[in-house]
């Protein structure tokens, strides 16, 4: 009786649910802003920036990448703690972290992170409107495809009508000026401000890289990343 009543009571099913399912589309892994410029073609050949943005000329690399993760995090964390316990901080972290360095090593970091934080030209980068570790994705079209584009921000300064993009780099020596810059760098925050200009329609989006070596904070044209992001799109 039950099951009379379910038939006369609801319709049949659809059709289409009983039609096959449309391929499955295999989508390509987001593309990494940071390792995007080996999708850019000159004379048939990719040009792939083969250095890296914590890798050091003087020391070997798995020292000069702990030493960048370290940079790194203590410019993540430190701006969130009470200015007058900074550096105590930093010290017990490079401490723990760099257990292994030479001594003058843990100094020069430390030195480092101290100057960029005491500097009054990068307080808008580390002021409460800030943030760190930004992720970010959107679609770009790249040669043609549309492409998924993820990324991670160093830090993200908004402030009225301007966005702030940095990207730290702890190169040694440390580009003296923006001829000196490799172009994957310039490409990678490209990448970022043309995620983010959707999203803030009515801000300036700029960027710069921060390197922490020297410290030495390079801003990057408009121009410059324009035309990067159209050797890449193809535009």
């Amino acid at each position: 009786a039950e099951e009379a009543r379910q038939t006369t009571q609801f319709e049949p099913l659809p059709k289409s649910l009983f039609q096959p399912l449309p391929p499955f589309e295999d989508l390509p892994r987001p593309l990494s802003p940071s390792g995007a410029s080996a999708l850019i073609d000159e004379a048939k050949q990719a040009v792939i920036d083969t250095g890296s943005p914590v890798l050091d000329t003087e020391a070997e690399p798995g020292f000069a990448v702990m030493r960048g993760l370290a940079l790194h995090k203590l410019l993540q964390m430190l701006p969130g703690i009470a200015e007058a316990e900074r550096r105590d901080a930093a010290a017990r972290y490079l401490k723990r972290a760099g257990a292994q360095w030479p001594e003058t090593e843990r100094d020069k970091a430390l030195a480092s992170v101290a100057t960029i934080l005491a500097d009054s030209h990068f307080d808008q980068l580390f002021a409460s409107n800030s943030r760190a570790e930004v992720a970010v994705m959107g679609r770009l079209e790249v040669k043609g495809k549309l492409r998924s584009i993820s990324g991670k921000i160093d830090r993200l300064a908004v402030t009225s009508g301007k966005v702030s993009i940095v990207d730290y780099k702890t190169n040694r020596p440390a580009p003296a000026t923006l001829a000196d810059v490799p172009p994957a760098y310039v490409l990678q925050l490209a990448l970022y401000r043309a995620l983010l200009q959707p999203l803030y329609p009515e801000h300036e989006v700029s960027a710069a890289l921060l390197f922490t070596e020297a410290p030495r904070l390079i801003e990057l044209p408009p121009a410059v990343m324009d035309n990067a992001l159209a050797r890449l799109t193809g535009a």
